[in-house]
């Protein structure tokens, strides 16, 4: 603990003089001017483009953006969902909205009722309601794919006060294939260690900057105690858990959660319904839930990441919408490799 508190130390001292202007990270508020690009369509890496919908659907991003503020303003729970929906979505068939499909007939076990997306993914009636206002404005034009990353970006920026707003290229395309079992094997479940995170992100495109930023997101939302108390996260005598944090959470969990008894509790009991980089300065106090959210202090790039997030301000949330651009952009589906789906739940 003495090495990291001097790490901490030095890394803080250092980025006040040195790497943060190097960097061009400075301490101004990078919410909607943030030097992101302007909604025109500008091409992004992916054959996506900011502004996509400027010419077909002028108000697109609005209507979907005033359906979120909404039901986040209601529910801030809402808002982690929708961030979390982005994320578990795109890590399965790419960002192809293949999540939201309802089970039918022919395809019984869809992503959503996976066991990393039942019963605890959440925002599907958001996404319904984004949809059906944009039916009535525009009929057969906003991709379900596309309402999902607006919506994810939205939640951010509400969630944060404005400070993780950014600009999301759009022309994905919906999928038709969703299955249960590719959620298994592709979304990386609490209980891995680095070197799984590493690589589960690393399949994707994305890298281990990537990892650290996008884990942040844990600064919102809640958790199933089966999450983590099956990791032995709650065991005193093994865990790196801050004892008070387990204590309090031996008190809510049960000893062993079932389908019928698992309770929620908070991520981030400091600042639970605000996007910010208080899951860092929580990583560094070893007040987190889950054996990947610990894992990050496992190696010096890591840790140091860490640290520059947790105690730079702004930083993070400027890393925070790259990243959650670069994420969006996963393995999309534009023009004839999928459809508009007319209900997000099932395909044309």
């Amino acid at each position: 603990m003495a090495r990291l508190a001097a790490l901490t130390t030095l890394l803080a001292l250092l980025c006040s003089v040195t790497c943060c202007q190097a960097e061009g990270y400075g301490y101004g508020d990078p919410g909607s001017g943030g030097g992101y690009p302007s909604p025109s369509p500008t091409p992004s890496g992916a054959g996506l483009a900011v502004g996509f919908y400027r010419d077909a659907c002028p108000n697109a991003e609005a209507i979907v953006r005033g359906v979120v503020e909404k039901a986040v303003e209601q529910n801030p729970g809402v808002g982690a969902g929708l961030i979390r929906l982005l994320f578990h979505d795109c890590f399965v068939q790419g960002c192809d909205a293949s999540v939201l499909l309802d089970p039918t007939a022919a395809n019984a076990q869809p992503e959503k009722l996976s066991p990393p997306n039942f019963p605890s993914l959440r925002g599907f009636e958001v996404i319904d309601a984004a949809k059906a206002a944009l039916e009535a404005a525009c009929p057969g034009t906003v991709s379900c794919a596309d309402i999902v990353a607006f919506a994810g970006r939205d939640a951010s920026a509400v969630l944060s006060d404005g400070r993780a707003d950014f600009a999301m290229p759009a022309g994905r395309r919906d999928g038709r294939v969703s299955s249960a079992s590719d959620a298994l094997q592709f979304l990386p479940p609490p209980s891995f260690n680095l070197s799984e995170l590493t690589a589960s992100f690393a399949a994707k495109g994305l890298d281990t900057n990537d990892l650290v930023v996008l884990s942040g997101a844990h600064t919102v939302g809640r958790s199933h105690c089966s999450s983590f108390v099956g990791d032995g996260r709650l065991n005193a005598s093994t865990s790196d858990m801050n004892p008070a944090l387990a204590a309090s959470l031996r008190g809510q969990c049960p000893a062993n959660p079932t389908a019928a008894n698992d309770p929620t509790v908070l991520q981030d009991v400091v600042t639970p319904n605000k996007l910010d980089s208080q899951y860092y300065k929580n990583v560094l106090n070893r007040n987190v839930l889950f054996t990947s959210d610990a894992a990050l202090l496992k190696s010096g790039q890591t840790a140091a990441a860490v640290v520059l997030n947790a105690f730079v301000p702004g930083l993070w949330e400027q890393k925070f919408a790259k990243a959650m651009v670069k994420m969006a952009s996963i393995e999309v589906k534009t023009g004839a490799n999928g459809e508009i789906r007319r209900n997000c739940r099932v395909v044309n």
